[in-house]
């Protein structure tokens, strides 16, 4: 592969921040990873990632492409006690959208094409950073804060950032390629402000998502599936998600909109949990132990910072991951739109960096927008949500009504709406005929699941959105 410089710097350490210096890697001299929070030495929360604490999944494309970057890394999550469903079986599964439960008797037709692995947050990351500190000329610094960009005279080629380290004074890393992979919080916006460039246009939905979250020990053999989610629905703005991770250790993550308030006792996580959950999930949780203390995480809208609008860009630098686009993450779309950006950068380091950052955002543009009509769509479903509703989302969300309806009870819908979500497939697949002639036989009629009667379940899960 070509080599295109002599140095390329990474602003975080984030999954973003880690794919993006692994797919550099190729076509860099050496590659600098830069955060501010101090990296542990193990599978820990950290200060810099508060949403750690929470459930997390990765969708169905995200392995694959971790999978393509780091061979061997799967089988290692493996080997670590993360729990993976490969077998395609519904009954292994409890998932509802839109209010609507998923089918749960029947198989995947092709389960090797969605496998779906339930690591935690912190040990996805430790994983990562592992693999990618093993690379010879990667280096990864931490407790060092990026205060600024240096650019030349006329502001045209971005060429290193300003570094201040923790008792270490400042410093400049000269760089060929700046990649920012600071979140949500990022200031580049100011940054690129201040080089005359202005700030990205932002397109923006407020959610008022708020979220509690308890590590539970559940005892061996009381749940047979590995995910179970219930988000809010039209007329019931809370919902939850309860996640097994390696080592036995649960996560039940409460979740609620339009700035409505979740418990913070255990007892009142009980009584909550017993308005949404199955049968089998509330025994589950009242059997739990509590492990530590309830995290609480708030996302005030989705966010898209459109630098694929942005008229001037200064050459030498990219922005990836929640620092570009940052959805609602009920829908789970965080590491696997990362992993993406991630796809979308090598492929344009492979041809060359001339015009790189429009060639990125060009293209990433395009796998956003579908993550983000995914998001946006689904919250304007809910009239909790205040926003536009053009005559094309209603239209949208309507069909995608009765694809959930059929879904209930068809395993081959139920399949194919799980590889749209999961990001495997564009969801004009659903509007294939086979498709088309399975939904209107399903008829129009919502199946209740607020109580739903528990099957057999065994291990583990489908995906969120």
């Amino acid at each position: 592969m070509p080599i295109l410089g002599g140095r390329a710097v990474v602003i975080g350490a984030s999954v973003s921040g880690l794919l993006a210096a692994r797919v550099l890697a190729d076509h860099y001299e050496s590659v600098v990873v830069v955060d501010r929070d101090v990296l542990p030495a193990g599978p820990l929360a950290r200060r810099g990632v508060p949403q750690a604490a929470h459930a997390h999944v990765l969708l169905a494309r995200c392995p694959s492409i971790l999978g393509e970057l780091f061979p061997g890394f799967l089988d290692e999550l493996v080997a670590h006690g993360v729990p993976v469903w490969a077998d395609g079986d519904l009954s292994r599964i409890d998932l509802s959208f839109g209010g609507h439960r998923l089918v749960r008797t029947g198989r995947l037709r092709c389960p090797e094409a969605y496998v779906q692995y339930y690591p935690s947050r912190p040990l996805l990351e430790y994983r990562l950073r592992e693999w990618v500190q093993s690379i010879p000329h990667v280096t990864v610094l931490d407790r060092r804060d990026v205060v600024d960009l240096v650019a030349t005279a006329d502001h045209a080629r971005v060429m290193g950032v300003r570094v201040a380290g923790r008792d270490r004074g400042e410093t400049t890393l000269i760089a060929g390629l700046v990649v920012d992979a600071t979140g949500r919080g990022s200031r580049m916006p100011v940054f690129l402000e201040k080089l005359g460039y202005g700030r990205p246009p932002e397109n923006e939905l407020v959610v008022r998502m708020a979220y509690a979250s308890q590590m539970l020990k559940i005892p061996s053999g009381m749940l047979g599936t590995r995910l179970v989610g219930r988000p809010p629905e039209p007329g019931r703005p809370e919902g939850f998600v309860l996640v097994g991770n390696e080592n036995n250790d649960w996560v039940l993550t409460l979740s609620a909109i339009a700035g409505n308030e979740l418990p913070t006792e255990y007892a009142e996580i009980l009584e909550f949990l017993r308005q949404l959950a199955p049968d089998d999930v509330l025994a589950a949780v009242r059997a739990a132990r509590p492990v530590g203390q309830v995290s609480r995480y708030r996302v005030p809208s989705n966010r898209w910072r459109r630098y694929d609008k942005m008229r001037r860009l200064p050459h030498g630098l990219v922005v990836v991951g929640d620092a570009m686009c940052s959805f609602n993450p009920i829908y789970g779309q965080g590491m696997t739109m990362a992993a993406l950006d991630a796809v979308v950068l090598r492929d344009c380091l492979r041809d060359g960096d001339r015009h790189l950052p429009h060639r990125f955002y060009h293209d990433s543009a395009k796998n956003i927008a579908v993550a983000w009509r995914t998001a946006v769509g689904a919250d304007l479903a809910l009239p909790e949500v205040p926003g536009p509703r053009p005559t094309s989302m209603r239209i949208t969300n309507a069909f995608l009504e009765r694809v959930l309806i059929a879904a209930q009870t068809d395993a081959v819908v139920a399949e194919r709406f799980l590889r749209v979500v999961g990001m495997i497939d564009s969801p004009v697949r659903l509007l294939r005929p086979a498709t088309m002639l399975r939904i209107v036989k399903a008829g129009g009629h919502r199946h209740d699941h607020r109580r739903p009667i528990v099957t057999q379940s065994v291990q583990s899960s489908a995906r969120s959105g």
